[in-house]
Formats: structure tokens, sequence, C-alpha cells
């Protein structure tokens, strides 16, 4: 390294170490004290912009963090506070798997709020459509979420349908790969490019829970081109870093009704005059997402 500070984005995080990867080449860093943070509880993690320097001869140093554009926040159940998983991402693949595990409308539209709330492009994944039952409920699931206005694909692995669906949207941009453990997360990221050959392993036989095979958060430049934060799984994903006042904001199917409510600060639960609740009782808004919005804005 120079003297001069040289601009990259962090491609991985490792004990301590930072991959970052420059016009030069991908260099490990160290980070420099007094910029661990953003915030008090923030840190630099993949996706971030930095400036890195460092004498000749000397380690490379993390010297300074650029804004970010957008981010992946989740709040755990027993955390009061939003932790930063990845950042300056184009979209948010929700995966969600028809059986096998399950799917859960109510992980599904929270994870839908984490991405909306960090600024980017939703979408969901509806995986395993092969198993019994599996293409009559990614049907109807995707009828729903299609209707809410996301962009819904139904994969399998096993015959292959939706892959090239799912290869083109994760070839464009760069995509953060967000669903519970067992989902197939890292399959379906092996069927569009198997040399990358990510760990999988199969659904706990009792539970028919997932099972994290994602331990670390690394940013994958893709073959054929785009990228794809590969990140663990979240068992129990809180609404991120959005307040009960935006809340409304990250369900898209909300946004056409906003501002036409008979009070300002209407919180679209039972005010009179309130547009929200009109179009779900007209069936513009799925009751199933209103319940999710109750849910998620009573623990906020």
């Amino acid at each position: 390294m120079s003297d001069r500070l040289v601009r990259g984005q962090v491609v991985e995080t490792v004990g301590g170490v930072y991959r970052v990867r420059t016009d030069a080449g991908t260099v490990a860093a160290s980070l420099r004290g007094r910029i661990k943070h953003f915030g008090k509880r923030d840190r630099i993690v993949i996706g971030d912009y930095v400036e890195v320097g460092g004498a000749s001869g000397e380690a490379p140093v993390i010297e300074a963090a650029l804004p970010r554009r957008t981010r992946l926040s989740r709040r755990s159940s027993t955390s009061r506070f939003a932790k930063v998983l990845a950042a300056n991402l184009d979209r948010l693949l929700m995966v969600a798997s028809v059986a096998d595990p399950p799917p859960s409308r109510s992980v599904i539209d929270r994870m839908l709020v984490m991405g909306e709330a960090g600024g980017m492009e939703c979408g969901i994944v509806l995986n395993k459509v092969e198993l019994p039952g599996g293409r009559a409920l990614a049907d109807a699931l995707g009828a729903a979420y299609r209707k809410a206005g996301y962009q819904v694909v139904g994969t399998s692995v096993v015959t292959g349908e939706g892959i090239g669906a799912f290869r083109m949207l994760i070839h464009s941009g760069s995509s953060v790969l967000a669903g519970p453990s067992g989902v197939g997360k890292s399959s379906l990221l092996n069927a569009v490019e198997p040399g990358l050959a990510l760990r999988t392993q199969a659904v706990g036989r009792r539970s028919r829970a997932g099972r994290h095979t994602t331990v670390s958060s690394r940013l994958i430049t893709l073959a054929g081109g785009g990228e794809v934060a590969d990140t663990p799984g979240f068992s129990d994903a809180g609404p991120g870093d959005v307040s009960a006042r935006d809340l409304g904001r990250c369900f898209a199917d909300f946004r056409p009704h906003l501002g036409q409510c008979r009070f300002n600060d209407c919180v679209h639960i039972h005010e009179p005059g309130c547009a929200v609740l009109a179009a779900v009782e007209e069936g513009h808004i799925g009751h199933a997402r209103h319940r999710s919005y109750q849910t998620i804005l009573a623990e906020l």
C-alpha cells in the first residue's frame, strides 16, 4: 500500500480482518479503532465502501467508512437495537420454502420490512415447489404477494423450475438472500453457479426446522454477472431499523393509500376514516398482511 487512501468495498469479514476489494486487487485490512462504528451500536459490514491506507511495507488499515446507500438490518427478539448485516446492495430476495420447513407469512412480511426499511428493492423466491402440495401453495402465496406489489419466483433445485428466472435476478446488480435456515438459499446459489460449492444441510428430521449452513457473511461476485451477499439464516428476525411512524411505508400495498386517512397521525389500526382499513375491507390489502403490520407495530 502507499500513503494515499484507496477506495474499496468490504467483501468479507473474518475474525477482525476485512477483505477489501479495490481497483488494484483485494487486500486484507485491519480496522483503525476510532472508526469501528458509524454509531455506538453499528459496525462495518460486507458491502460497505471504505478508504484504505497504510505506509509502504505496512499492513493495510481501513481509515474511513463512506455513507451507505442501502442497508440490511435485523433486530433479534432479545435486543432493542437493530444490527446492520450488509450495506449498499440493490435488492433483498426473501427466500421461503413451500414445505420442509413450511412457510410463515409473518416471517416473510418481517423480512420484506427489513428490505423496504433499508431502501432496497424487494422480491420473493418460493423454493422447493416440487414437494407434495408445493405447487398449489406456491401459486396461492405467489398470487397474494404479487397483488401486494412484489415480484415472486417459484423455484426447485430438484427439477430446475424457476432457476432461469432466479438466475436473471441475481445476475443483475447486487442482491442479498434473506430467509430462515433450511429454505435452500445456498442450494439455489449452487444451482446457478456450481463452482461456488456452498455448504448445504438437510432440515432437522424431528423439528423440521432448518439448520445454519452459512456461518459468516461474504459478498460473492458471480461469473455470469452480479453479486450476492451470502448471509446466515435468521431464526428470529425482528423488524430491523424502522420506526412505528414509518412502518406503513415498508408495506408496498399500504403505500398507495397513505396520506389519505382522516387523521394525520393515523396508525391504521382502528381509527375512523382510515384509508388503509378501508382498503383492507375492500380487498385491496390482504387481511394477513394487515395482521402482520399490527404485530410488528405492537413490537415497535
